[in-house]
């Protein structure tokens, strides 16, 4: 993106739109990929890739196909083509977060597979060729012993791909898994839920630039509360926690976040409450925010990317 200024993008699930704001003010700028353009029905996970369009994978919510990666072009939000086609070798059914490796790698979370019966059944990790979305394979998880439900990847500092796992049998129970993105095998089970970390149903996973992980957890019941968890970035010991909410008040939850400018954590919400639709701007030493973007603008914000943000790491 040069030295430009640089902006923020969200998808909107509630009109299936990208929208875009000054990634200093918060100012909105416009609608970035307009309603349903190039096929829009569910966006998720965001990047801009090593040429500079955007890449939003895309799930096709409640129609009769699988999900995809579409493109766009990166100055104008212009649809360019369908990057990885819901109807090839190897599409996902249900794709939420991506990242794009420096060797152009796409790696895409598929949360779960096509069923016929009432039952979810377990997703894949995929891998499609960045250029021209060719299929590569999934990644091996035979190792873990738990239902794999993908919902977000992210590059880590020791080049492994981190993966947040849900299990919907035990909503209570999650997992962050390690994988190796050159041989595509499992690594090993980074964190999984426990008493102490309270980890349940996480999405959205993201090293700061403290090094630390921060993901996205949803509350267990009414006394509990919808918050972010703060691990160890080397050894994933559990390290505290930031509420986003309060127990016995509206609801306020999160499904990605995502680093920016100054170091602050940017935090889409939904939820309940009056600041549904609203970006929260976290110092994430204190856990004290600012409302980046206000109420009013976003229906039902998820996933976000900025335009500097690196498509692996998702580094500032």
């Amino acid at each position: 993106m040069g030295i430009r200024r640089d902006s923020l993008y969200i998808g909107d699930q509630s009109d299936d739109t990208v929208k875009r704001f000054d990634a200093v003010t918060g100012r909105f700028i416009g609608t970035f990929v307009t309603s349903g353009s190039g096929g829009l029905h569910g966006p998720q996970g965001l990047i801009f890739n090593h040429v500079g369009n955007l890449l939003v994978s895309n799930q096709n919510v409640d129609l009769p196909q699988n999900g995809n990666v579409l493109k766009y072009n990166g100055e104008t939000g212009a649809f360019l083509s369908e990057l990885v086609s819901s109807i090839q070798v190897g599409a996902s059914f249900a794709p939420h977060g991506i990242v794009l490796s420096n060797s152009n790698v796409l790696f895409v979370a598929d949360l779960q597979s096509a069923s016929s019966n009432e039952e979810p059944q377990p997703g894949e990790l995929r891998a499609y060729n960045g250029a021209i979305g060719d299929f590569l394979g999934t990644l091996n998880h035979s190792g873990f012993n738990g239902p794999f439900f993908p919902r977000s990847v992210v590059i880590g500092p020791d080049g492994l791909l981190y993966v947040s796992v849900f299990n919907p049998f035990d909503p209570l129970n999650g997992f962050v898994l390690r994988f190796d993105p050159e041989t595509r095998e499992f690594v090993d089970v980074f964190i999984e839920s426990n008493s102490v970390n309270n980890l349940h149903r996480p999405e959205g996973l993201v090293f700061g630039p403290d090094g630390n992980l921060y993901i996205t957890s949803f509350r267990a019941d009414a006394e509990d509360t919808d918050k972010i968890l703060v691990f160890e970035g080397k050894t994933g010991t559990f390290i505290k926690k930031i509420d986003l909410d309060e127990v016995g008040g509206p609801r306020a939850f999160a499904q990605a976040i995502l680093f920016g400018p100054e170091g602050k954590l940017f935090v889409p919400i939904t939820g309940n409450g009056p600041d549904t639709g609203s970006v929260r701007r976290y110092d994430v030493e204190s856990g004290s925010f600012d409302v980046f973007v206000p109420p009013g603008i976003l229906g039902t914000p998820f996933y976000l990317t900025f335009g500097n943000t690196d498509p692996g790491t998702l580094a500032y």
